[in-house]
C-alpha cells in the first residue's frame, strides 16, 4: 500500500472536492441548530427570566 500524499488523510475514501461539500452541508445545518437554539433560549428568557 502506498504512503497517502501530504493532505490526504487516512481511512477516508472521498476527495477534497466531497469533504468540502459534506463541510459545507453540516455547517449550513448546524449553523441553523445553533440559530433555532438561540431563538428559543431568548423566548424562554422574555417568559421568564432565570437570572437577575
Amino acid at each position: 500500500m502506498a504512503d497517502p500524499t501530504p493532505g490526504e488523510r487516512v481511512g477516508t475514501y472521498l476527495t477534497p472536492e466531497e469533504a468540502q461539500e459534506i463541510h459545507k452541508g453540516f455547517m449550513g445545518t448546524f449553523v441553523l441548530y445553533v440559530a433555532i437554539a438561540l431563538v428559543a433560549h431568548a423566548l424562554m428568557w422574555a417568559y421568564k427570566p432565570w437570572f437577575g
